[in-house]
């Protein structure tokens, strides 16, 4: 069924959504190594099929991905291509330019600060950002969303989204998140690394603090994380603070693992 949407000129966020499922087949959140050739081929077979010439944005795609062996994709790259109907996926990308911008988001909409965008938040999140970009939407059209980007995001399935299952709506090379999965740690030692950076005891990190530990962090894990891009880190993640105070539980949410 996934393919033969990929012959339709428009398609559903329902259908997006099997389609990405689809060629998904580890469930990791990605499109990669040979799942992605074998989206990129039956793409172009049922392009064909339809009597349909591959659009601009499929050619630039299939030229930058069709001869890599490691190519690795998320949900924004593949919302760039497929011609989604009312595509509410690129309204992110439109109006969350960087990870900068997507965390102060995260902070605006995480209303209750559980650490979690619910499903309230989340419609709240959807409903600012359809206005935003002048697209009115009833109120059905708004659930059906909401229920898609859950459906689509929620990878536990308990209902929300936590700052990292989210931060998939960025593409691959600007998500700044997937660098740190490699170095988060565990409640006790992510609590002992806090008190220790928090070197004046005040119960909060500030940007000096911060820059330390991020320095630290990158010549520890020189494979995962990039010194060179340290101020994209730092940036990024004091967008969650409050008024230049980074509190433990918003710095948890980079570098502490879920403990089920």
């Amino acid at each position: 069924m996934a393919q033969t949407y990929l012959q339709g000129v428009e398609i559903s966020a329902a259908q997006f959504l099997e389609i990405w499922r689809h060629y998904d087949t580890d469930g990791n959140g990605f499109i990669e190594g040979k799942e992605l050739q074998d989206f990129i081929l039956e793409l172009q077979q049922a392009r064909k099929k339809a009597g349909l010439d591959l659009s601009e944005q499929m050619k630039a795609f299939v030229d930058q991905y069709g001869q890599s062996s490691d190519g690795k994709i998320g949900i924004a790259e593949l919302a760039q291509i497929l011609p989604t109907e009312e595509n509410f996926l690129l309204f992110f990308r439109q109006q969350l330019k960087s990870s900068e911008e997507f965390m102060q988001s995260w902070r605006r909409y995480d209303t209750d600060h559980s650490g979690f965008i619910e499903t309230d938040e989340l419609k709240s999140f959807l409903k600012d950002l359809l206005k935003k970009a002048n697209k009115p939407c009833e109120e059905s059209k708004l659930e059906e969303y909401t229920h898609t980007m859950l459906r689509m995001f929620d990878t536990n399935n308990d209902g929300k989204l936590g700052l990292t299952e989210l931060s998939m709506l960025l593409p691959v090379q600007e998500n700044f998140l997937l660098k740190f999965q490699g170095v988060k740690m565990c409640g006790k030692e992510f609590n002992k690394v806090f008190e220790l950076y928090d070197k004046d005891g005040n119960g909060h990190m500030d940007e000096n603090e911060l820059d330390d530990l991020l320095k630290d962090l990158c010549e520890k894990n020189k494979k995962d994380l990039d010194i060179n891009s340290l101020s994209t880190y730092k940036k990024s993640i004091m967008a969650l603070s409050d008024g230049g105070k980074l509190y433990r539980a918003e710095l948890a949410l980079v570098l502490c693992a879920d403990e089920n």
